[in-house]
């Protein structure tokens, strides 16, 4: 049995966000606010954190800086019973870390420094130890530098050789960054970028064809995660189906993909069908999204479970 029901890589960031945002002040001015957070973020602190909140024994594997933010990130991963056995410091890091501009209708403008997330790598002696889980993920390919000269690959092609279902999430804004996410493709499961994501790497529109231009490159499904549209899935096999988002009041929408990925996770984990699995994710992702900062917004499993149960969706109102 693997040591770890989820194995979460790359991008852990230190997130300081202030809601509403309405103004750039003049000058030296004060733009008074209602509520100000801290938060652990990325597409793999999010997702370590939201899955530890179901239930899942989950180890962390990224890098942050010898600095306070560092400390934070580590000891909130902890609070939450997260393994940090795997993340990496080394003196002249910093933490990545962003100021987040949440807007009254859950946007989020952010200023962002990449620290560490560019920095650690995982190497093969290391491997085994990364790979020891039931479902193992990368979240931010295209932002860790260091892994992404095709280390991201070996390690995922070693997590598949050893059981685990592989899942990924990127970072991506134009063709230029398909390289990198090309690496992993053929040992990935479950491709699950934004349609943004998806769209700005492929120049495609459709979701079909977008997702089979992933497919051709080895994927075995690709999971689109469509904002207030909800989420497509398509597999190789033929299965594809589009499940809508659930209606909530959105706060702010800082990790919403990032818990998408936890609570797919969570499916996996518990063996649910492949529609449940993408409500059951989709629900995860709209909790996230009713508070302020990622994981904010997820409690558990059942409190999760029965929102999905219970929620309308925006198809129904």
């Amino acid at each position: 049995m693997p040591r770890y029901d989820y194995a979460s890589m790359g991008f852990y960031t230190y997130d300081c966000l202030g809601w509403p945002f309405t103004e750039v002040p003049p000058g030296g001015g004060t733009v008074f606010i209602d509520e100000l957070t801290l938060a652990v973020s990325g597409a793999a602190g999010t997702a370590a954190i939201a899955a530890a909140k179901m239930g899942l024994k989950t180890l962390a594997i990224g890098g942050v800086g010898e600095d306070l933010m560092g400390d934070w990130v580590l000891a909130r991963l902890q609070h939450f019973g997260v393994d940090t056995s795997a993340m990496q410091r080394k003196p002249g890091w910093k933490t990545s870390s962003s100021i987040v501009t949440t807007r009254a209708d859950g946007t989020r403008p952010a200023l962002h420094m990449k620290g560490a997330t560019k920095d650690f790598f995982v190497d093969d002696a290391m491997t085994p130890k990364v790979i020891d889980a039931k479902v193992f993920h990368i979240g931010g390919v295209g932002l860790t530098e260091s892994m992404d000269k095709g280390q991201n690959g070996r390690v995922m092609k070693a997590a598949k050789a050893a059981g685990a279902t592989t899942t990924v999430d990127v970072f991506a804004g134009s063709p230029k960054d398909l390289p990198a996410i090309a690496d992993v493709l053929p040992y990935t499961d479950y491709f699950m970028p934004s349609i943004e994501e998806a769209q700005a790497l492929t120049g495609l529109t459709d979701y079909g064809d977008t997702a089979k231009f992933f497919l051709d490159m080895g994927v075995t499904a690709c999971v689109l995660t469509l904002g207030a549209d909800g989420a497509y899935y398509h597999h190789k096999d033929g299965t594809r189906f589009t499940v809508p988002a659930f209606d909530v009041k959105v706060k702010c929408t800082c990790g919403c993909g990032d818990a998408f990925n936890a609570g797919f996770a969570t499916g996996l984990v518990r063996d649910f069908d492949p529609a449940t699995r993408v409500r059951f994710a989709q629900a995860t992702s709209a909790l996230n999204a009713t508070g302020l900062g990622s994981q904010a917004g997820v409690i558990d499993f059942d409190h999760t479970f029965n929102f999905m149960k219970s929620q309308k969706t925006k198809k129904n109102t």
